[in-house]
C-alpha cells in the first residue's frame, strides 16, 4: 500500500484547484446564455445577478477555506469536509446524492458538448457523437488525473482564444452602441421557448446561476493535492475572482454590442459577434468538455473516499487503486453509471437537482463552520480565518437561492438527504477520525446546564431514574443487568462506582468497563468510574458527594444486598449519608430461589396513613416507590397491584378512596388495589403472591425486616426511601 502512495502524483494550485475551477466555471452558459441574461435584465440587472451569484460561492468558497486549512482533509473534497466534521452519517447523506448529481452532470455535459458539435456538423449521428465523447472523456480519467489536468490545460487555451476572439471584436469595433444607448434595465421579455411572454429577475437569476456552481471541482481533488490547506483556498479564490471580472466584462461587451432583440432571440449571439467564431465555438466545445472532465474525475474521488470510509456497500472494491495509485475501480462504477444515464437521451427532468444538490452541499459547508465558530472549541483555529457573518451569508443565500430555483425539487432533494441520512445512521458506521459532534453535544448540554441550574431544584416533570450502582461484586452486578435496565430504559442512566482497595491488576477494571458497554449496547447510557478504598460504606460516600455538585448526579443509589454484605458497617452507613444529601436509595434483596419469577406482577405496598388520607402533593415516601413500579409495568410488560394493610375497619372506605385517587392523579390505569385490615406481618404472608415487592424504608431501617419479608412473600423484595424530588402525581 505504502509503495503504491508514493506513485500517486501530486498537484499542485495551478493544475489541481485553479485551472478545474475556472473552467468549469466558464462554461457552456457564459457562450450561450449570457447575452440571453443582458438581453432580459439589461446591463445593470445582468451585473446585479452576477453579483448574487458569486456572493454566494465566495461566502461558500471562504467557509470552505476556512475548515480546509483547520483539518487534514483526505479524498473526497466537500464531502470529506462535511465527514470530518459532523461523522460519515452527514457526510455520506450528502456525498452519496452528490455523487449521483455529479454523474448526471456528466451526462449533461455531454449533452451540450453533442449539440455544440452538431451545430458544426448537423449530419453527425447525435448518439454516436455522445458515445465517442464518453469515451475519450473516460480514458482520460481512468489513464490518471495527471492526463486529465494536461488535457484541461489545452482547453483553457482554447477558451483563452475564444475570449481574445471576443477582445479583438470589441478593439475593432463590434460596440457598436453608444454607452449612453447601452441596455441599462432590461424589459424581461423572455424566451423563444415561451414566445417571448415575458420572464422575472429570479428566473433570469435561475438560468444564470449554475455557472456560478463549479466551485468544488478543484476541492473535489484533495486527495491528490501537494498542499490541499494552502492550493484549495488559493486556487479556489483565483479562480472565482478571475471568472468573475470576465462575466462582468462579457455582459458590458454584450450590452454594447448588439440589440435587445438579439440578445433575447439568438443563443448565438457571442460566435456571431466575435472576431472569429469558429474560436468562440472551439471554446463552447472546450467548456463541455473540460466540465465533464472535471466532473468525472471528481465524482470518482468522492465515491473512493466513500469506499475508503465503508459508507457503501462493495467499500473494499470502490476503495482499490492502481499501480500507480488511481481509484480505478471507483472510476470504472462511475463510467458505467455515466453511460447508463446516457441512455436515457433526456435529463431535463431530473437536471435541477444537480444545482440544488450543490447549493445543499454548499449551505452544510457553511454550516460546519458555523457550528465550529460558535462552539468556540480551542481545536478550531484555521490559518484562514473569516468573519463570523461570512458563512450566514453563505448558508441563508444557498437557501434562498434553492428556491428561487425550483421550490419543489428543493424540497425534494432536501428529503432524499435525510433519507439517505436515516439509512446511512442505522448501519453503525465508524468514523476513522474525530469530530465536532461530541463537542456539539456538550455544548448543548452545557447551555442546558446554564439555564436550569438557576430553576428550583425540584424539576419533578424532568425527573428520569439515573442511577449509582456501586460494585464491588462484578457478578452480582452482572446478576442484576437486565433488573437495572429495566428500571433506567430508556430514558435513565447508569452509573457503575467499582469500590475496591488499590490494586495494580486491571481486571476488576477491564470487567467494570465491559459491563457499563454492555448497557449501552442495550440502549441505556452508561459510564463508570472505580475509587480505590477498603472500606465499602466511605467509598460509596465519597462517590455520592463528590458528585454531589454536578450537574448530571444521580439521583437514586441501588444497593445490592447479598448474604456476605454486613448491613450495620457497610450498607446502613450509606442508606443515612444518601438521606443527608437527598438521594434516593433502592435496597434489593433478591429471592434465592424465585429471583424476578414471570415479571407479571409487581406489588407495592402503601404504609397505613390513618387521619391522613387526604391526597396532596406530599404522599409521603410512596412517590419513588411508585415511579419504579411504573418504569418495571412498561418494560416488563406487567400490572401493578397496590396494596395497604389498616388497623381501624372504620377507614377502609378513606384508603379505598386513597388509593383509587392515587391511581387516576398518576394515570396508572389498569392497576389494581387490595386493602386489608388487620396485623401488616400476617397479612403479607398471606397476601396475593407477586414476582416483585416493593416497601418503603426510612432512616431507623432494620436489615431483619428485609430478611422477614423476603421470607413471607416468597419473592424478591424491593425497599425504596424517597430523596424527596421525585413526584408520582408531576
Amino acid at each position: 500500500m505504502q509503495a503504491q502512495e508514493t506513485k500517486l502524483k501530486k498537484f499542485g494550485t495551478f493544475g489541481g484547484v485553479f485551472t478545474p475551477t475556472l473552467l468549469t466555471i466558464l462554461g457552456v452558459i457564459m457562450y450561450l446564455r449570457m447575452g440571453w441574461v443582458v438581453g432580459n435584465a439589461g446591463l445593470l440587472g445582468a451585473w446585479f445577478i452576477i453579483i448574487i451569484s458569486f456572493l454566494i460561492t465566495l461566502c461558500t468558497a471562504l467557509s470552505m477555506s476556512a475548515i480546509t486549512t483547520n483539518i487534514r482533509i483526505g479524498a473526497g473534497g466537500a464531502y470529506a469536509i462535511i465527514s470530518q466534521a459532523l461523522g460519515l452519517e452527514v457526510g455520506g447523506s450528502l456525498g452519496i446524492p452528490r455523487y449521483i448529481s455529479q454523474g448526471l452532470a456528466v451526462t449533461m455535459y455531454i449533452f451540450g458538448f453533442r449539440e455544440g458539435w452538431l451545430g458544426i456538423f448537423p449530419g453527425h449521428d447525435p448518439f454516436l457523437v455522445d458515445l465517442i465523447a464518453f469515451a475519450l472523456l473516460f480514458a482520460i480519467a481512468y489513464i490518471s488525473a495527471d492526463l486529465a489536468i494536461k488535457t484541461q490545460y489545452i482547453i483553457m487555451a482554447i477558451i483563452v482564444l475564444s475570449l481574445i476572439s471576443i477582445v479583438m471584436a470589441a478593439y475593432h469595433g463590434s460596440m457598436v452602441l453608444p454607452a449612453e444607448d447601452a441596455l441599462r434595465w432590461g424589459t424581461f421579455k423572455g424566451s423563444v421557448e415561451n414566445n417571448f411572454s415575458g420572464s422575472s429577475f429570479w428566473i433570469v437569476f435561475a438560468v444564470f446561476f449554475p455557472a456560478a456552481t463549479g466551485i468544488m471541482a478543484g476541492a473535489n481533488m484533495s486527495g491528490e493535492l501537494r498542499n490541499p490547506k494552502k492550493s484549495i483556498p488559493q486556487g479556489t479564490l483565483w479562480a472565482i475572482g478571475v471568472s468573475f471580472v470576465i462575466y462582468m466584462l462579457l455582459a458590458y461587451w454584450l450590452a454594447r454590442s448588439a440589440s435587445e432583440e438579439e440578445l433575447v432571440s439568438n443563443y448565438n449571439i457571442i460566435i456571431e459577434k466575435s472576431y472569429f467564431g469558429p474560436l468562440v465555438i472551439a471554446g463552447i466545445l472546450g467548456a463541455t468538455f473540460s466540465s465533464a472532465l472535471a466532473s468525472i474525475v471528481g465524482s470518482s474521488r468522492i465515491l473512493f473516499a466513500m469506499g475508503e470510509h465503508k459508507v457503501l456497500p462493495y467499500s473494499k472494491f470502490l476503495a482499490g487503486k492502481s499501480a500507480n495509485g488511481q481509484p480505478r475501480n471507483a472510476m470504472v462504477v462511475t463510467g458505467i453509471m455515466i453511460f447508463a444515464t446516457m441512455l436515457l437521451r433526456e435529463l431535463n427532468a431530473v437536471a435541477p437537482l444537480v444545482t440544488l444538490f450543490f447549493l445543499i452541499t454548499y449551505a452544510m459547508i457553511n454550516i460546519v463552520v458555523i457550528i465550529e465558530q460558535r462552539l468556540g472549541l480551542i481545536s478550531y483555529r484555521p490559518i484562514f480565518k473569516v468573519n463570523k457573518w461570512i458563512p450566514w451569508i453563505g448558508l441563508l443565500s444557498s437557501v434562498m437561492a434553492m428556491f428561487i430555483i425550483n421550490p419543489t425539487v428543493s424540497l425534494v432533494s432536501i428529503v432524499i438527504v435525510f433519507v439517505v441520512y436515516w439509512f446511512l445512521s442505522r448501519q453503525n458506521l465508524e468514523t476513522p477520525f474525530e469530530d465536532v459532534r461530541s463537542g456539539l453535544f456538550v455544548s448543548f448540554a452545557e447551555w442546558a446546564a446554564k439555564h436550569t441550574w438557576g430553576m428550583k431544584s425540584m424539576q419533578q416533570r424532568a425527573w428520569k431514574p439515573n442511577l449509582m450502582v456501586p460494585v464491588r461484586d462484578i457478578n452480582g452486578a452482572k446478576g442484576n443487568f437486565q433488573f437495572l435496565r429495566n428500571i433506567a430504559a430508556p430514558k435513565g442512566s447508569i452509573k457503575l462506582l467499582g469500590i475496591e482497595p488499590f490494586t495494580e491488576n486491571d481486571a476488576f477494571v477491564n470487567e467494570l468497563s465491559t459491563l457499563s458497554e454492555s448497557f449501552r449496547l442495550k440502549g441505556v447510557f452508561s459510564s463508570w468510574t472505580v475509587i480505590h478504598s477498603d472500606d465499602f460504606a466511605k467509598g460509596v460516600n465519597y462517590g455520592n458527594q463528590a458528585l454531589r455538585g454536578a450537574f448530571f448526579r444521580p439521583n437514586i443509589v441501588f444497593l445490592n444486598l447479598q448474604q456476605h454484605d454486613d448491613y450495620e458497617i457497610e450498607i446502613r452507613p450509606v442508606i443515612k449519608e444518601c438521606i443527608r444529601l437527598e438521594i434516593g436509595v433502592l435496597l434489593f434483596s433478591a429471592h434465592p430461589t424465585a429471583l424476578l419469577g414471570q415479571r407479571n406482577l409487581i406489588n407495592v405496598w402503601v404504609s397505613d396513613r390513618r387521619g391522613n388520607w387526604e391526597l396532596g402533593w406530599d404522599i409521603g415516601s410512596l412517590d419513588l416507590s411508585t415511579l419504579i413500579a411504573y418504569k418495571l409495568k412498561k418494560n416488563w410488560d406487567a400490572r401493578i397491584r397496590i396494596i395497604t394493610v389498616i388497623s381501624d375497619p372504620n377507614e377502609e372506605e378513606n384508603a379505598n378512596t386513597f388509593l383509587k385517587s392515587l391511581i387516576s392523579l398518576a394515570r396508572l390505569p389498569e392497576t389494581l388495589i387490595e386493602v386489608y385490615v388487620g396485623n401488616f406481618r400476617d397479612i403479607v404472608q398471606n397476601a396475593p403472591r407477586a414476582d416483585l415487592n416493593i416497601f418503603g424504608m426510612d432512616e431507623n431501617f432494620k436489615i431483619e425486616f428485609v430478611q422477614e419479608m423476603t421470607t413471607k412473600t416468597k419473592s424478591s423484595c424491593l425497599f425504596v426511601k424517597d430523596s424527596g424530588h421525585e413526584s408520582i402525581l408531576a
